[in-house]
């Protein structure tokens, strides 16, 4: 009875080590759940993240400020600018693929949706393809 009593410790205790090990996968909805913060809220969570750590005087506090400032402006800038890149991107492969459609029969639309699906379940979230000899290859791939 000891012997199983300290067995069954041990493989709680075993188990909770390797559930306290494994890494949480990212939620991206919590991205989409949060709001949207300004330059300045994020240059003032980083400012204060920073004077937390660092034990900041005042001075420092109001330099690294202008600091995380600047950078947080630049990076808003630069991901709205990214933002309507995609966007245009994606509105001319709309066009292409209603102009597709267009040419295409019943049949060769349907096969052609179907191409796409298995094209884009190959892809995980982020838009890379799992295992690039997964890749189906045209003429041009060498890969048939």
């Amino acid at each position: 009875m000891k012997k199983w009593m300290i067995a069954a410790a041990l493989l709680v205790f075993t188990s909770l080590g390797v559930a306290a090990q494994q890494k949480q996968p990212r939620n991206p909805q919590n991205r989409e759940q949060r709001a949207p913060q300004t330059p300045e809220q994020r240059a003032q969570a980083m400012t204060d993240r920073m004077a937390e750590k660092l034990s900041l005087t005042e001075a420092q506090k109001k330099e690294i400020y202008q600091i995380n400032l600047e950078n947080a402006t630049k990076r808003q800038k630069e991901m709205e600018a990214h933002k309507e890149e995609r966007q245009a991107k994606q509105s001319e492969m709309n066009a292409q693929d209603e102009k597709i459609k267009k040419v295409l029969t019943e049949e060769q639309r349907k096969q052609w949706e179907e191409i796409k699906l298995d094209r884009k379940d190959q892809r995980r979230p982020g838009g890379q393809v799992h295992d690039r000899s997964e890749i189906r290859r045209g003429p041009r791939g060498g890969n048939n």
